[in-house]
């Protein structure tokens, strides 16, 4: 995920406006300085093993997929509170938020609960006025196309216990924003939000200080653009809320935030890649070891680099910050898996051991052999080995992971982004993937 402090070609800017993704796009500043590690080695098991029978029932969710769908962004939840597990999602293209509200093990209606979102690409859930139902958090970046324009807006849908929401436009007119969060950070018993900006050539990360029913007051982090994702968990064990952030463009770096516990920070980068062309995509919380600490995944599968053309890197793939305490942090390469996006853990086989799954979103696709999903099976020691779940749908970029049979089995759901040639039948909107035959 590159852009150099040179311009780019007209054919980088052909491509990028073809493509339009929502993580594709770059901007140029000055680099700041930070630990730096080499490209990662090439993973230990290069060969992945076919496990095509892992998740054989795969089913369709919502509309169906007609013409070519964004969808951004997806999340598990149990929005209206009935016990069974739903799913929200971003559709970037249509501006909406859509919930799909499941009725019975595996069967979801689907509603849709905003528009005129502004290429909305990050949802949450969470009750924000503690009233005993869940809110819903936006990100909307405005427009997926490359723009410096300040048209970033995050939104929160308040809940009227009926699942009828109305908007508040809680940020507007900012650098395009990617993510947001919601945590106690000043530990004064109010929500307030942790909000990353991809802007362009500018980008922000602040947090947003609760000071009213729907009322903040931006307190600014970092000033880098490229803000891809960011998460909020308590890293060194005080108590107070930590940040993590993914700064993609030509800084390919990890971001630590550590919380004094009255919302005072302290920064670093506490992972920084020397290749320019890392093209990191993606970042989520786990506890693969299962120590308790909470740690880092992180994934690199962008598909842009200095020649335009979107498409795999042989150093793509997936990668684990290991939490060693104290703010410290051990990397580790989990595998290899070009245009690897969205990396979340998940115990597969159900055998005490966290795994790890990921989607491909930029792979060559006109081969029968690009990985579309891969799962990466811990053996206990902290060894992965990647087993290929499909090699189509293609174009997957986002994943979230739930009971959503009621068997207590984890099932997927994955949404397609299908901003770039080929267009297919191989294509999807939303994927409900079982581990049963039903």
């Amino acid at each position: 995920m590159l852009e150099h402090s040179y311009s780019a070609t007209n054919t980088h800017l052909l491509w990028l406006t073809l493509c339009s993704s929502i993580l594709f796009f770059q901007g140029c500043s000055q680099k700041p300085e930070a630990d730096t590690a080499a490209l990662p080695p090439i993973a230990a098991h290069a060969n992945a093993i076919d496990d095509l029978d892992r998740f054989p029932n795969r089913q369709e969710l919502g509309a169906h997929a007609e013409g070519r769908p964004w969808v951004a962004h997806i999340t598990s939840t149990d929005l209206d509170q009935d016990g069974k597990t739903d799913a929200l999602f971003c559709e970037a293209q249509e501006s909406r938020i859509y919930w799909l509200r499941q009725t019975s093990p595996g069967n979801f209606e689907e509603l849709t609960i905003a528009e005129k979102m502004r290429a909305p690409v990050h949802v949450e859930a969470v009750d924000m006025d503690k009233d005993g139902d869940l809110d819903v958090l936006v990100a909307s970046m405005g427009q997926v196309f490359p723009n410096n324009d300040r048209i970033g807006s995050v939104i929160i849908l308040e809940n009227d216990g009926r699942q009828n929401f109305t908007p508040h436009w809680i940020l507007q007119n900012v650098a395009r924003v990617t993510d947001l969060r919601a945590a106690d950070l000043n530990r004064d018993g109010e929500l307030d939000l942790v909000v990353g900006q991809f802007g362009y050539d500018q980008g922000e990360i602040r947090w947003m200080e609760r000071t009213g029913p729907w009322e903040f007051e931006s307190h600014n982090l970092l000033n880098l653009s490229g803000t891809i994702n960011l998460s909020v968990a308590d890293f060194n064990g005080d108590s107070a809320p930590d940040i993590v952030a993914m700064v993609s463009q030509e800084w390919e770096q990890v971001w630590y935030f550590e919380n004094s516990g009255e919302g005072s920070f302290s920064s670093r980068a506490i992972w920084s890649s020397t290749n320019e062309d890392y093209a990191a995509s993606g970042l989520s919380l786990c506890d693969l070891n299962r120590d308790g600490k909470p740690d880092v995944l992180f994934s690199n599968g962008d598909g842009f680099g200095p020649v335009g053309i979107p498409g795999p890197r042989p150093w793509h793939g997936v990668q684990w910050l290991e939490n060693k305490g104290n703010g410290s942090f051990r990397f580790h390469r989990i595998g290899d898996l070009a245009g690897a996006y969205s990396p979340i853990e998940v115990d597969v086989d159900k055998d005490g051991h966290m795994d790890v799954i990921a989607v491909s979103s930029f792979n060559d696709w006109y081969k029968a052999d690009a990985k579309s999903l891969v799962w990466f099976r811990n053996d206990g020691r902290m060894q992965f080995t990647p087993h290929v779940i499909a090699y189509e749908p293609i174009q997957l970029l986002s994943i979230v992971t739930g009971d959503f049979y009621g068997n207590g089995k984890p099932s997927l759901i994955t949404g397609g982004f299908h901003a770039y040639p080929p267009y297919n039948d191989r294509i999807s909107r939303i994927l409900l993937w079982s581990q049963e035959k039903l």
